[in-house]
């Protein structure tokens, strides 16, 4: 079964060679724009109802409840990742508008944080003292690539983006893991598969409306990473940085995706999909956004 990594392989000489199926004069949603839509779709974390929640957790058993604890343990711990990391970004805004709308995502993803940490208190009765002591235990179940992903990759590019936050390949690189990797790739993949089973089932209804809006926060952020990456992408030396970034962590993305106890290459089912359904699923999502940024897969995927 192709992995998300022999997916980009497969569709290394295509996608590269054919520059008719590039769409880097689409116009994209501007940071004053999104700015503008963050402010018309407010949520608090603390406003949605989980008592319903309470009641299906009890009812789910074994590996389903082992297999939704891993899967939202790698967001919860995603997202404080982030939090933390953004800082770098926000200090190299370009612009007053660029800046108030990265403001505006970095307190996006502290309240994404804000909501697993609530979900896992109130909801799996994780009783650790305060969001630290939570996020010790939720990290027992995120794997060796999540954490060169979120603890090594983002980490040292966010680190070269404090030293210098005018170094635009420092800025590209930042924003190719984070934007489009981690966001635009994984993270949406993995929204959309969890949700749909809820959904399905008809359980945990206040989590689906929570991942719903957080969903919704990061097609905003997806949005301006892919604003930003095709505009940098103009320029030859930046675009080689976003597909040298792209080469160097795309291995590590497909092993984010697997399961614990399996491997690159593996069939295996999770939330009810195959993983050849959800490989397919991201690879379409990065290629898409790779097309609207004007570039192909790198060849060296």
């Amino acid at each position: 079964m192709p992995s998300l990594l022999e997916l980009t392989q497969q569709g290394d000489v295509a996608t590269v060679a054919d520059e008719s199926q590039l769409h880097r004069d689409t116009q994209l949603m501007s940071p004053q724009q999104l700015y503008e839509l963050w402010e018309r779709q407010p949520w608090s974390a603390y406003g949605i109802d989980l008592e319903r929640d309470r009641g299906d957790w009890a009812t789910i058993t074994g590996d389903q409840r082992d297999e939704i604890l891993w899967g939202l343990s790698s967001f919860f711990v995603g997202e404080e990742r982030v939090t933390t990391q953004f800082s770098a970004l926000v200090m190299a805004y370009e612009d007053e508008q660029e800046e108030a709308f990265l403001t505006t995502q970095q307190v996006d993803e502290a309240r994404h944080m804000q909501f697993f940490d609530r979900y896992y208190r109130d909801v799996f009765e994780f009783a650790q003292d305060g969001i630290s002591g939570r996020l010790a235990r939720v990290r027992e179940y995120v794997t060796d690539a999540f954490n060169v992903l979120f603890d090594d990759a983002l980490v040292q590019a966010g680190e070269r983006l404090i030293a210098d936050p005018g170094d635009q390949a420092a800025k590209v690189e930042f924003i190719t893991i984070y934007h489009l990797v981690i966001e635009g790739t994984l993270a949406l993949t993995g929204q959309y598969f969890i949700t749909d089973w809820f959904e399905r089932n008809g359980l945990m209804p206040g989590f689906v409306e929570g991942f719903q809006k957080i969903a919704r926060d990061e097609h905003r952020h997806v949005a301006y990473g892919t604003w930003y990456l095709q505009r940098k992408a103009r320029e030859p030396e930046l675009a080689e940085r976003i597909q040298s970034t792209l080469s160097e962590l795309l291995p590590v993305a497909a092993g984010v995706l697997v399961p614990p106890g399996k491997s690159l290459g593996d069939d295996y089912t999770f939330m009810g999909y195959t993983s050849e359904e959800q490989n397919e699923f991201a690879f379409r999502s990065l290629t898409r956004r790779l097309k609207v940024i004007g570039l192909g897969l790198p060849a060296a995927a």
